[in-house]
């Protein structure tokens, strides 16, 4: 039997431990570019700009909010790029608890049809619920992280952007500073839940640009994997009511269709006193009357 060369045999070795040691290395470092998946964040200066300094912006407009209990009454200006534009009237009543603000809204003419009826409740551990008057008997049952892409009641409008949960979620990326439409901002890259992300792949993030004097919501985008738009939230006008202000009208378009829902505030009363029972799910049953004292606001 002819026996190969002992350095050849060596060489052998050494190139199957290295193959070996390459193929695991490649296995880790696949399995760890899948488990950290996300879209890079784009940072607006030479360096990253300081983390914490971005923790405190975000915990900061977290806390914000309208000072005690509000109500206010809506239209929803549904604008599609091509067929006919439609109004849809709603109310909503607005608190801050223990855990985060919370609110009520009607959404609907009882006269022209079923009135869906929302409650959410936001916050790190964010919840909402829905009933639609259409069935007496009809359940009133949670959003999900499915559901909550879903349109309400054929408007359009979601109660993820209704409700704006991703203003809470956890892991996020601070980019620095920029300007959109003309006025300085913030902006935040925040990274969907897993749970989230399991069910909306297409979703990568949301990017959140708020102002850098009041550090209110400027604009929310939603990206896809590959950080196109495919939805954004703008507030296009505040209005100023005693000491405080309030959104006026804020666009909601889907980025594909070009399709708009202008979500657009005609009446408000601040200072109010609500029962807490009233932003319980099952309140979601009973009809609510606008409290007294409501203000028009002018266009």
């Amino acid at each position: 039997m002819r026996r190969f060369p002992k350095y050849f045999n060596r060489q052998i070795v050494r190139s199957i431990c290295l193959f070996c040691a390459v193929a695991v290395f490649g296995v880790s470092l696949a399995s760890a570019q899948h488990k950290s998946n996300r879209l890079r964040p784009r940072y607006l200066s030479n360096s990253p700009p300081d983390p914490e300094r971005g923790r405190e912006i975000l915990t900061h407009f977290r806390s914000l909010g309208v000072a005690g209990d509000y109500y206010l009454e809506f239209n929803l200006e549904i604008l599609p790029r091509r067929g006919k534009k439609s109004d849809v009237p709603g109310r909503m009543w607005g608190s801050r608890q223990i855990n985060g603000p919370v609110f009520r809204a009607d959404i609907g003419n009882s006269s022209n049809g079923p009135i869906d009826r929302v409650v959410a409740h936001n916050g790190p551990d964010s919840h909402s619920w829905r009933y639609s008057t259409e069935r007496e008997q009809a359940a009133v049952t949670e959003f999900d992280d499915r559901t909550m892409m879903e349109s309400i009641g054929g408007t359009g409008l979601t109660m993820f952007e209704l409700q704006r949960p991703f203003e809470h979620w956890p892991n996020f990326v601070y980019e620095g500073t920029t300007e959109v439409r003309g006025r300085a901002v913030h902006a935040f890259l925040m990274y969907p839940p897993d749970s989230f992300a399991a069910i909306h792949p297409d979703i990568g993030g949301v990017r959140l640009h708020l102002d850098a004097n009041f550090h209110a919501l400027m604009q929310a985008v939603v990206l896809d994997a590959e950080e196109t738009p495919i939805r954004k939230l703008t507030v296009m006008d505040l209005k100023k009511l005693g000491d405080q202000w309030i959104p006026k009208s804020i666009d909601v378009r889907d980025e594909k269709t070009r399709d708009k829902v202008r979500f657009k505030v005609t009446a408000a009363a601040l200072d109010l006193d609500f029962a807490s029972q009233l932003f319980d799910p099952e309140s979601l049953r009973v009809e609510i009357a606008p409290p007294a004292d409501v203000q028009p606001l002018g266009w």
